[in-house]
This record gives C-alpha cells, sequence and structure tokens, in this order.
C-alpha cells in the first residue's frame, strides 16, 4: 500500500514482516520506509518522488539501480569474458604456435596465479587511491595487455600478457564486488544475487566471442577482448562517480590476517576445491571434444547461460528452502557427480557436452551462495574479504589447468575429469567440518 495523503499507513513492522517472509532479508529500499532509517551508505539526496517510486513496469521489492551500479555490472561481465575467450582458442593456439596441452594451458594457469597472488594487495591500492582509479586502472591494464597477446608472435609472450591481465583482474574483481554491494539497492544478498548474474554472463559470453573471432584468427579474439574493455573504461569514465578514499587505507596484510577467521578460511578452502573441479574443466574439455571454436563457444555459452539462470532463480530458493549451507552442500554433491560422469564419458561427446551445460546450474548455486558466506565470514570490511576470499580461490585454483592437462598427457583423458570430481567431493567434507564456524543465519532455519 503507498503512503499518499490522508491514505491508511501501514507500521512499520507490518512492513518489514512482510518483506523479510518474501526474500529472507529485510529490504530497506520500499517506498513506505523513511530513507534515513535505511541501512545503506548515505547518498546525495534525490527528489522524493523520483527516488522512492519503483521504475515502470518493476514489481515491489525490486529498486531500480543507481546508473553506477549498471556500469559497473557491464564492466565486470567484460572482464569475465577474459576467462572463457580462450578456451575456444586453445586448440588452434596449440597446433599454430607449436605447444602441448600443458604448455597451452599455462594461459590459465598464468592469469590465475598472478589474480591470485595480486588480490593480497588490491585492498591497499583501493584503499589509497580510491575503488574508481582502482576499477578504471584494473580495465585500463586488462586492454594493454589483451592487445598485447594479439600482437604477439610466440606462445611464451602470450602467456606472459595473460599473466599482466590477470593482474589487472585481480585490480578490477575485488573492488567491483565492494563497489556493487556498496552501491546496489537492495541490500548485499541480491547485490551478490546481481554480481554473480555478470559474472555468468561474462564467463558464458567469452567462449562465444573467443569462438566467433576465433573462426578469423586467434588474434582476433585477443583483439576483440581488448576493444569490449576499452568500451567498459569508457563507461565507468562516465558514469561512475568520484569516490572518496577510505580515512585508514587497509594494511597490505589485511587479507592474510582476515584469513586468520576460521569461518572465512573454511569457505575459502570450499571455493578453491571446486574451482579445481571448474577450472579443469574449463582447460582440459576443448582438448577431449575436439571441436571448432564455434561451436565449442556455444558449448561453454550454454553453461553460462545455466550459470545465470540458477544465480537468479535457483540459488535464493535454494537458499530459502535450505538455507545458504545446505544449499551449497546440495551443490558441490551435483557438481562432483557431474564430473563423475564425464570421468567415465570421456570418450561420449554428446554425453561431455550435456555434463558441461548442466553443470552451470551447479555452479550458479555454488557462485552466488559460496560468495554470500564469505562476505559476512569474517569481521572485516567487504574489500578485504573479497580479496582474501578470492586470493585462496584464484591462486590455489590456478594449478588446476596445468595438472589437469598434464594427467592427461601422463595417463589418460579420463583422470584429469576424476581428479576433479574428487577435489569437489572434498570440498564437500571441508565444508562438513568447518558449518560451525560460520555464521548461523546461513544454516537452515527451522
Amino acid at each position: 500500500m503507498t503512503v499518499s495523503g490522508g491514505a491508511p499507513r501501514r507500521s512499520r513492522s507490518s512492513v518489514s514482516r512482510r518483506v523479510t517472509n518474501e526474500s529472507g532479508d529485510p529490504l530497506t529500499t520500499r517506498p513506505s520506509i523513511p530513507a534515513a532509517e535505511t541501512s545503506l551508505p548515505a547518498r546525495p539526496a534525490e527528489p522524493p518522488t523520483a527516488a522512492a517510486a519503483p521504475p515502470p513496469g518493476a514489481a515491489p521489492g525490486q529498486p531500480k539501480q543507481p546508473r553506477a551500479v549498471w556500469a559497473i555490472t557491464f564492466a565486470v561481465i567484460v572482464a569475465f569474458m577474459g576467462i572463457g575467450v580462450v578456451s575456444p582458442i586453445l586448440r588452434p593456439l596449440a597446433e599454430q604456435l607449436g605447444g602441448t596441452p600443458s604448455q597451452v594451458s599455462l594461459l590459465f594457469t598464468g592469469y590465475m596465479a598472478v589474480m591470485g597472488l595480486a588480490m593480497l594487495v588490491t585492498g591497499a591500492i583501493s584503499s589509497r587511491i580510491g575503488t574508481r582509479k582502482t576499477l578504471l586502472l584494473g580495465l585500463f591494464v586488462i586492454a594493454g595487455c589483451s592487445l598485447g597477446a594479439s600482437l604477439s608472435g610466440t606462445l611464451g609472450q602470450i602467456i606472459g600478457f595473460r599473466a599482466g591481465w590477470g593482474l589487472g583482474n585481480a585490480l578490477f574483481v575485488a573492488t567491483s564486488l565492494a563497489a556493487i554491494v556498496g552501491a546496489a539497492t537492495g541490500g548485499a544478498p541480491k547485490a551478490i544475487v546481481f554480481y554473480e548474474s555478470a559474472v555468468g554472463i561474462g564467463i558464458a559470453t567469452g567462449p562465444l566471442v573467443g569462438g566467433l573471432l576465433g573462426q578469423i584468427s586467434w588474434r582476433a579474439a585477443f583483439l576483440g577482448a581488448s576493444v569490449l574493455m576499452a568500451v567498459a573504461f569508457a563507461l565507468l569514465v562516465v558514469l561512475l562517480p568520484p569516490a572518496t578514499t577510505p580515512d585508514r587505507p587497509i594494511p597490505l596484510i589485511a587479507p592474510l590476517r582476515a584469513l586468520g577467521h576460521a569461518g572465512l578460511l573454511s569457505i575459502a578452502l570450499v571455493s578453491l576445491l571446486y574451482h579445481l573441479g571448474l577450472f579443469a574443466l574449463f582447460a582440459y574439455a576443448p582438448f577431449v571434444l575436439e571441436l571448432d571454436p564455434l561451436r565449442l563457444g556455444f558449448v561453454f555459452c550454454g553453461w553460462g547461460v545455466c550459470v545465470v539462470i540458477s544465480s537468479v532463480s535457483v540459488a535464493p530458493r535454494l537458499r530459502t528452502a535450505l538455507g545458504a549451507i545446505g544449499a551449497t552442500a546440495l551443490g558441490l554433491a551435483l557438481f562432483a557427480l557431474t564430473l563423475a560422469v564425464v570421468a567415465v564419458f570421456t570418450g561420449n561427446r554428446p554425453a561431455v557436452v550435456t555434463c558441461i551445460v548442466v553443470s552451470g546450474l551447479f555452479l550458479g548455486v555454488l557462485n552466488t551462495l559460496v560468495t554470500e558466506i564469505g562476505m559476512d565470514a569474517a569481521p572485516v570490511d567487504g574489500s578485504t574479504a573479497a580479496a582474501a576470499y578470492s586470493f585462496v580461490r584464484f591462486g590455489g585454483g590456478a594449478v588446476a589447468p596445468w595438472l589437469a592437462s598434464r594427467m592427461g598427457e601422463i595417463f589418460n583423458p579420463h583422470v584429469p575429469f576424476a581428479a576433479a570430481a574428487g577435489a569437489v567431493a572434498l570440498a564437500l567434507g571441508v565444508l562438513a567440518l568447518g558449518r560451525r564456524r560460520l555464521p548461523v543465519h546461513h544454516r537452515r532455519q527451522r
């Protein structure tokens, strides 16, 4: 009921109760709640009618997001294209530049390793130069390195530029998550769903862009990524307002100190283990499927579409029904089972393609809920938690692409997927052991 003139007005408690029952988390952006009582950071005053009214046709409880959120979201999509844009062109790179699968997989490993290590300093940098400058610096580095990769003549040069790409991505990724959580309306859980959906779209469209441009040349795939990064950079320059730098710069050791909290460490290890499975799948499946870049791009695009659908529609429902921890356990079990099926039917192309696409449903749940748990598993600010969590996730997971490819060369194509399934199953055990260290509100409420 809208409050206007002499119309009857609901009590604040009834509004709060109704919103909580619908989403599981109280929303602080409904028109009937005064802006001064919300828990969001203070924003410049706006005309009451424009700020309070939802966008035309929007459902109740779905407030209009600021333009800055959409600008960051587009940049997140473009940045995460960088992970998947390489998958469809791995085989052409190996054939044209004379590399083995394990050597070509270093494009993933170098990228992830540098990205994970750089996560340790992103908070210190952003707290000194500000969120806006950090985001722009990250995109600038990515655009430059992707352009350099497109002009490279050897596999070693491309691996080097991909490592620099990982540095730029680290500056952008940790900062963008905290920026979206701080700028979006509707509370942190909804902002994280927003962010993970953007990640899924980026990972989905990355292989498609790589496959389409890879039909022309592997150089075109890298050049296309550079152009998209430049567009994202320009959008942030125009739409992202200047941000104030914190009064207290974040110490360099803050992310490592945050990992001293058992809850954050346990959920970071869970993320590491299931990302071992994900990165092994992304890096080695192209060599098993033996598809041309375009068809392979469509396969991973289907996976990414499932990630988005699951992040937006499935994860919130499972969180309500099972709690975030219970839903995470279910996602881990199903993802491990899917990888086990791939390990058994590695030579069956339709079975492998189906498993890759379907696994996106489970990864959407895991990415959304594990990130949500990680963001408040320790009493630290959001950017520090994201940096610590991502350091473990990407830094540790970097070994998966090279290790999976090497296992396939030494043993047989079944072994990498069997090992990946084992890593994800181990994540289920770590979650069970660390469950009591995690915030109580992420458990199923009876």
